[in-house]
């Protein structure tokens, strides 16, 4: 499996950026936001150079650049208390900092470890790392000790974990998966059909009931790759218990972050972000100002 994070060179993943940046998505200015807070997420400083992590209220003020550096950031997470963000620079490792950018620290060198993600009880970090050329899953402490491999856990992607920390859910194998935190033993297929390329940022919500993830849909463009349209994709959202109930919710975005209370995502399109209400299917864009967000992760929103 391939990392949607790699930097350099084209990939399925990089098709999907460049559609988010360029694709055209209506907006509308009706609520859809589920209370107040921070998003952070990741945007080339205005316009270009390396992205760097950038934070905003969803009410759209206070944008602030709170990551700064050549090598790119990106995969914020929260620590659950919310004062806390975890992610990764791309060719360097793992770092941790407070909300504003301050106390930065290093928890891993690992030039490929990508989408760390805390614990609900704030304990443990689990992320993906290379390991015999796939993707496995690790957890270490909050402060990057007691890091290991889960030894019998099958080639991951982003990782959620279950709110009693005992299991972690994760897309594999084409489908959404739960498995020991401790082992990496698999528990639970859940029979969701995942594609194995896109659907690395698989996000699941609070409550674990429902997941988004990107994946292909039919190609309506030119004939300009080759024999035949380019690849397109959309972003897509499932129940995780049967029915699933999968739908397709918006086509050519990055994938997707979730409100404290789940009903609300926030991905980025067109370059910027944008709220999706799952109810009423209403969105809202939040401008960036001259920041370009990219979509090769989740944005982050921060707990209440």
């Amino acid at each position: 499996m391939q990392s949607p994070l790699r930097h350099r060179g084209w990939t399925r993943w990089s098709i999907v950026c460049a559609l988010a940046v360029i694709g055209v998505v209506a907006t509308q200015t009706a609520g859809g936001a589920s209370g107040t807070g921070w998003i952070v997420f990741s945007a080339h400083p205005e316009g270009s150079g390396a992205p760097q992590l950038f934070r905003i209220e969803t009410t759209g003020d206070g944008i602030e650049q709170i990551t700064k550096g050549k090598l790119p950031a990106t995969a914020p997470e929260f620590s659950p208390n919310g004062n806390r963000i975890v992610f990764t620079r791309l060719g360097s490792g793992i770092f941790v900092m407070n909300l504003d950018g301050s106390g930065l620290r290093r928890l891993t060198s690992g030039k490929r470890d990508a989408y760390p993600v805390w614990s609900r009880d704030g304990k443990h970090i689990a992320f993906v790392r290379p390991y015999r050329a796939q993707w496995r899953l690790y957890t270490m402490s909050p402060s990057g000790s007691k890091l290991r491999r889960l030894p019998e856990g099958p080639p991951a992607g982003r990782p959620t974990w279950t709110p009693d920390g005992k299991a972690i859910l994760t897309a594999a194998a084409g489908d959404l998966v739960k498995v020991d935190s401790r082992t990496g033993k698999v528990l639970t297929y859940y029979g969701l059909a995942i594609d194995i390329q896109t659907a690395q940022t698989a996000t699941l919500s609070p409550n674990r009931k429902k997941v988004a993830w990107v994946g292909p849909r039919v190609s309506t463009g030119p004939d300009d790759c080759g024999e035949g349209p380019c690849p397109q994709f959309g972003l897509y959202l499932g129940n995780v218990p049967k029915p699933h109930a999968v739908r397709r919710i918006v086509n050519d975005t990055g994938p997707a972050g979730w409100s404290p209370d789940g009903k609300t995502l926030v991905f980025v399109s067109r370059g910027a972000l944008t709220l999706y209400a799952i109810a009423s299917k209403a969105r809202t864009a939040i401008p960036t100002g001259t920041q370009v967000a990219t979509a090769d992760s989740p944005p982050a929103w921060q707990p209440r």
